[in-house]
């Protein structure tokens, strides 16, 4: 009778895809109907309790891998979630320029974040199902991946500051000129509909949904990162996507303990720049040796090692730095 969840999708069997989609859907039900029913303003301490919680349910999830599918997996899942966890700390920065730009209440802004999680599974799922299927028939896309880890990499780790304004993005003005916008937010509502002159009630788009379209551009445009990033890692597209998801499940909790203090972490950028060469790296090295597979303790340890140094000499550069305007408004 239920031998059907026995069947193997992607390579793994259906019930492993159910078991990950029930926590998902158990998290996501949690935080917005139990936790966040009100539109409130959500403070650090919470802010880091969330994220302590979800990174201690995405470390258990790699432990359950490790068992269930051995060592090399566990090592494998671990790698790309610190991976995906270190670079959508890169995606924070965009996001609080973002919900500044707009002018987004706090009170509302884990509104857009909630939302723009739901956008980023299925789209995670997307890009990841057409890699995966890239990678299965053709096995040099892995060192065309790579190439582009290495090349993104150098160009972030020269690239000067970018303090550009969310508004001035083409993609902005593309949507301003083509939605009817609202002069102004209406609540926690991404729709309203309101009289037009001389016409009935129309339907109209608030800053808010502007606001999360923009969050979702960011991650498509960081997804062309962080996915091949993880499928130079590993090639199982059960560890890849779950690996990115639960990594991304925090991002919204992380980012109001960390929106405040975005400028402490002003060498981190350069760390990610480092990591991503070194995974495309890793892909010719192991390509030239010989490897089937570059070591995964070694690209686990290195990815701590770049991770922790970016982040503690930012903290150490930065110490007596005076903090920058809140970007929570």
């Amino acid at each position: 009778m239920l031998e059907f969840l026995t069947a193997s999708l992607l390579g793994k069997p259906l019930w492993m895809w159910l078991a990950f989609a029930l926590v998902v859907v158990v998290l996501l039900v949690v935080d917005l109907g139990v936790l966040h029913r009100k539109h409130r303003e959500i403070g650090v301490r919470e802010s880091l309790l969330m994220s302590a919680g979800y990174l201690a349910l995405g470390l258990g999830f790699g432990g359950w891998i490790w068992f269930e599918l051995g060592r090399e997996s566990g090592v494998e899942y671990l790698t790309g979630f610190l991976v995906e966890k270190s670079l959508a700390l890169d995606n924070i920065f965009v996001i609080a320029s973002i919900f500044g730009a707009l002018a987004i209440p706090a009170a509302y802004q884990h509104r857009v974040l909630f939302w723009g999680i739901l956008g980023v599974i299925v789209l995670r799922a997307i890009m990841i199902g057409f890699g995966a299927a890239l990678v299965a028939s053709f096995e040099w896309v892995l060192l065309i991946f790579a190439g582009f880890l290495v090349l993104m990499g150098l160009k972030m780790l020269f690239a000067r500051k970018d303090a550009s304004d969310p508004r001035d993005n083409v993609l902005y003005r593309w949507l301003a000129g083509h939605l009817r916008l609202t002069d102004g937010l209406r609540e926690h509502r991404f729709f309203v509909r309101e009289p037009r002159p001389a016409r009935r009630l129309a339907l109209f788009a608030t800053p808010l949904f502007m606001a999360l379209l923009m969050v979702e551009a960011a991650d498509v445009i960081f997804a062309v990162d962080s996915v091949p990033a993880i499928f130079a890692i590993t090639t199982d597209p059960y560890i890849v996507y779950t690996s990115n998801i639960f990594a991304i499940l925090g991002l919204r909790a992380l980012y109001f303990a960390l929106a405040a203090i975005i400028a402490r972490f002003a060498y981190l950028k350069q760390a990610l720049a480092l990591l991503l060469v070194f995974i495309g790296g890793k892909v010719f090295v192991a390509e030239a040796m010989g490897w089937e597979k570059f070591p995964a303790p070694v690209s686990l340890a290195v990815t701590v090692g770049l991770i922790a140094g970016g982040v503690a000499w930012s903290l150490w550069r930065t110490r007596r730095a005076e903090p920058e305007p809140q970007m929570i408004t």
